[in-house]
């Protein structure tokens, strides 16, 4: 029997891995750093499903419709269906492992979030992906100790090895060694985004640093709707990074405000009077960009939710705001601007998360599958864990017609230096805010472009930024999170994915599905 090689540790690999095991199969779980420190971590607000435990009578059908709109329309919509579908069990599932979500009277409690008119986000104070990864995590170790989960939890993804068509393994090198080593078998990619590209632009982890996504790129594996780059509403800078105000805070009675004429305009509540505070992120997003032009600052008031609310719903996150900003949120309003938050892009897979390569399959940020133009607050946990889980078991069906490997030599793709870096992402956060042109564009792949790379990892990384920049060039209109002001409407005849291929020549771009 082969062993099944899952890249990445965050909840996508943890609950694919989780899978296998049940299954009997065997699975390395390889990432670069520890599950405790992946990217799920971060996530605050909360898990989507339609419960209906808060008697609104939400059902999947809703999710289902509300996924797609906030989406625009290009997300994959049997996969959008067989994850509303399952999204009940699979919070069900989390329950039974003792995930601590808030309840009352014995129920579940599901709070508002953003683009969903229903009560659907069930949570764990402000630290839901936190208390997820720690309860998978003790899920997976039953199966360490079996022997069916083996974990290497410092290796550095270098490359992948395709023949025919067919992935048959991947290369790593131990992060403390530097040895170079080959696992032989199917691979689920479950990395995560590429925040790493974007610095501290991003609320993400920086451990996300590419390197999966830029290699699977380099050696002929499909991406579809790069351009589309997710700005949170309500971020703040911290060192290094931007740090998440959670959409629970706006979900639990959070208002947004500029002064104006010296008083405070509640300026989505005027505009918005249906959803409010609550419109989908790249709404908020883009009327917060632009209202900031012509009245300044943007305030988040937290200070008319109860302060039992506080205490019980988000004591976290208001913890963090007093110590990293020295700010009490119950009393005076925090500052806050748009942060590159999430990447409904990646590697594009149908609802059985296959690729375009045989026995290699994605799920988690990596993919691009169930969020199209724009995602839900809510929806990447539930994308995450059930993604993982669905990846994996097609993985599994599969599993027996893995054919092995007669040869498996590649090159070291050596380092990415930190100036490289540093140009590359400069160029991308310039040519990539929340409004778009053409000359900016342009201008952004120009930069990219002139760099010269000196390794195979930078050539990766090189092409993989251009392909980003080109997409979103490609696609002249304006849908979801994807603004340009030179195309400000949406354009029907673009409902499309916008597919990114590299063949080893040049990178292409297209519409497909």
């Amino acid at each position: 029997m082969c062993v099944i090689n899952i890249v990445g540790a965050g909840l996508a690999g943890l609950s694919a891995a989780i899978c296998c095991a049940e299954s009997g199969q065997k699975v390395r779980l390889i990432s670069n750093d520890i599950s405790e420190r992946a990217q799920s971590n971060l996530a605050e607000g909360g898990i989507n499903a339609a419960l209906d435990t808060m008697g609104e009578g939400d059902t999947a059908k809703e999710h289902f419709d509300d996924t797609l709109k906030g989406g625009c329309y290009i997300a994959d919509e049997e996969a959008v269906r067989d994850l509303t579908e399952n999204a009940p069990n699979t919070v069900l599932y989390l329950a039974s492992l003792g995930v601590p979500f808030h309840r009352e009277n014995g129920k579940i409690v599901l709070r508002n979030f953003g683009g969903q008119k229903k009560k659907r986000t069930a949570y764990v104070k402000s630290s839901t992906g936190k208390s997820l990864v720690s309860f998978l995590c003790d899920e997976a170790r039953k199966y360490e100790i079996k022997g069916l989960i083996e974990r290497f939890s410092y290796m550095e993804y270098d490359d992948i090895l395709i023949k025919e068509n067919e992935c048959l393994g991947a290369f790593f090198k131990d992060i403390n060694t530097g040895e170079r080593v080959f696992f032989e078998g199917p691979v689920i990619a479950a990395s995560g985004s590429f925040a790493g590209y974007f610095g501290s632009a991003t609320t993400g982890s920086t451990l996300n640093n590419g390197n999966v996504s830029a290699g699977l790129f380099f050696r002929g594996v499909e991406f579809s709707n790069l351009e589309m780059i997710q700005y949170h509403p309500t971020t703040v800078k911290i060192s290094g990074k931007r740090m998440l105000i959670s959409e629970a805070a706006r979900g639990e009675g959070g208002r947004l405000f500029v002064k104006k004429d010296g008083e405070k305009y509640y300026f989505m509540e005027e505009k918005y009077p249906e959803l409010k505070n609550l419109m989908p992120r790249d709404v908020v997003s883009r009327e917060m960009y632009f209202i900031r032009e012509k009245y300044g600052q943007v305030y988040l008031d937290m200070t008319g939710i109860d302060k039992s609310v506080l205490d019980k719903k988000l004591p976290d996150l208001c913890e963090e705001i007093k110590y990293y900003l020295g700010i009490d949120p119950s009393k005076e309003p925090v500052p806050v601007k748009e942060g590159i938050h999430y990447f409904m892009g990646g590697i594009n897979c149908d609802m059985y998360h296959h690729t375009n390569k045989g026995h290699l399959y994605a799920a988690g940020e990596c993919t691009s599958l169930y969020h199209g133009a724009n995602r839900l607050g809510g929806n990447s946990l539930l994308g995450a864990v059930y993604g993982g889980y669905r990846a994996a078991k097609t993985a599994l069906l599969e599993a027996s017609s893995f054919s092995g490997v007669k040869s498996s030599e590649t090159a070291d793709g050596g380092i990415i230096r930190k100036e490289f870096l540093k140009n590359i992402s400069s160029a991308l956060c310039e040519s990539l805010s929340v409004a778009r042109d053409n000359d900016g564009l342009l201008g952004g792949l120009s930069r990219i472009e002139n760099q010269t790379a000196a390794s195979r990892k930078e050539k990766q990384m090189k092409l993989f930024a251009q392909a980003i920049v080109m997409s979103a060039l490609y696609r002249k209109e304006s849908r979801g999170a994807h603004y340009r002001s030179d195309h400000p409407y949406s354009d029907d005849n673009n409902r499309h994915m916008t597919m990114a291929s590299y063949l080893g020549e040049e990178v292409k771009i297209s519409y497909g599905r």
